[in-house]
């Protein structure tokens, strides 16, 4: 039985279906890591880690391309490195801000791990 060649097109369909999947993926990350971050107690904390992490994973597998990679890993930085900042401190919406950017960062460190991953396989290649 002959396999049909696989056409460019389609090909490219494909990923262009996986790259805004990706990208919906994303969106629905971070609103909702900005969701569970005003109504603290509404989540699960199991529930809210798994549904960032895996987002998370989702984005950093298929959204990013060769130029998005290293804007993605300096944002990924700069989200870290603001998350040790206590905003708990602020009165009023200090809690609010921590719990968001507490949120924010859980999703974007999966995708951060898997494009570093992603970006030293590369670099072993050439």
């Amino acid at each position: 039985m002959k396999r049909k060649p696989v056409s460019i097109a389609t090909s490219n369909l494909a990923g262009i279906q996986f790259h805004k999947f990706a990208h919906y993926a994303f969106f629905i990350g971070l609103l909702f890591a900005i969701v569970a971050g005003l109504f603290r107690t509404s989540f699960s904390p199991q529930v809210l880690v798994t549904t960032l992490v895996v987002l998370g994973f989702i984005v950093g597998l298929f959204n990013l391309t060769i130029e998005e990679t290293t804007p993605f890993l300096l944002a990924s930085i700069a989200l870290m490195l603001a998350g040790i900042v206590n905003l708990g401190l602020i009165p009023g919406i200090g809690t609010y801000l921590r719990a968001i950017l507490s949120n924010v960062v859980v999703f974007v460190v999966p995708g951060a791990i898997i494009v570093g991953l992603k970006t030293v396989w590369k670099l072993a290649q050439d």
